[in-house]
């Protein structure tokens, strides 16, 4: 069994804690600078790899030293990055965060190589030897907005492979082409923000409610210190979330990705899968960048 991870990858600069930007040549100290692979394709990859599950990340980086670097640190995580695709002449994505003392996180993002990936960059047989596919930024990767990529996603579906959606950003001009991908998939995890914008529903529920009408059998919107709303055809569930010190909320979403994939994997049921992610992301949450304080955590699956 194992993990295919397809979508966005980034390298992130993080630095905390940061209350401003200095002015001029101005230097601010700060105590905390990490480089990491992130994106909601990579860093969900790291993440799985940190919990101890075989996982496959593919996507596209540039042929540049970030990309060297990030398909570096995510084969030193034990990620299989072999099928990631290299695109002469093109940046790898990044992203410079200057953390907030509160764990906010504004950023300075290139999208870079991601957007040129395309159905193309992708090995049709891994995704078909998966048993968890995970998405991860469709809002970003234009190039498989792609008639051909959704029959492969309904193709592995019907072989048994179980495929989760995640979005990147909650810009409301990308919304509309994300929807597209609801019928092709199983479960779809976006934020608050997201799932309102593409719903214009006026509360969660009533945008989980009519994003479940479009066709996935699970909905799971994440609302940051409130926990995730869970909707299935049973019902709405409220799964709360777990009492941290909050440092840096960069990759909460992925985590909570990685937790809910790795429940998925390991066979346990929708509800017990979000807790799981509830779990992983708490962790995350507590440490600087996407793969902050999982040492250890394969525990968890346990």
């Amino acid at each position: 069994m194992s993990v295919v991870t397809l979508g966005v990858h980034i390298v992130d600069v993080l630095a905390r804690p940061v209350e401003s930007i200095p002015a001029g040549q101005d230097t601010h100290l700060v105590e905390q600078v990490r480089i990491t692979a992130a994106g909601a394709a990579a860093g969900t990859a790291v993440v799985l790899a940190k919990l101890g599950l075989p996982v496959t990340s593919l996507g596209a980086v540039g042929d540049d030293e970030l990309g060297d670097f990030l398909l570096m640190i995510m084969n030193r995580h034990g990620v299989d990055v072999s099928r990631v695709t290299r695109k002469p002449g093109e940046q790898t994505a990044a992203s410079i965060l200057p953390i907030r003392p509160d764990g906010g996180r504004p950023s300075f993002h290139v999208p870079g190589a991601n957007l040129g990936l395309s159905t193309a960059d992708v090995d049709a047989d891994v995704i078909r030897g998966a048993t968890v596919l995970h998405l991860g930024g469709m809002d970003a990767t234009w190039g498989l907005h792609d008639p051909a990529f959704h029959a492969l996603l309904d193709e592995v579906r019907g072989r048994g492979t179980q495929v989760t959606l995640d979005l990147l950003s909650n810009m409301p001009d990308l919304m509309p082409a994300a929807k597209t991908f609801l019928p092709h998939v199983d479960h779809f995890l976006p934020n608050e923000e997201q799932a309102l914008r593409m719903t214009g529903a006026p509360t969660v529920e009533e945008a989980a409610k009519s994003l479940l009408a479009e066709g996935p059998s699970t909905v799971i919107i994440t609302l940051g210190a409130e926990g995730s709303l869970v909707a299935t055809s049973d019902g709405l569930t409220r799964v709360p979330a777990e009492d941290v010190q909050v440092i840096d909320t960069t990759g909460c979403g992925d985590a909570y990705c990685a937790g809910f994939a790795a429940g998925l994997l390991t066979g346990r049921p929708v509800l017990e899968s979000a807790r799981l992610g509830t779990a992983v992301a708490a962790r995350v949450a507590g440490g600087l960048g996407s793969d902050a304080n999982l040492d250890g955590a394969a525990a968890l699956l346990s």
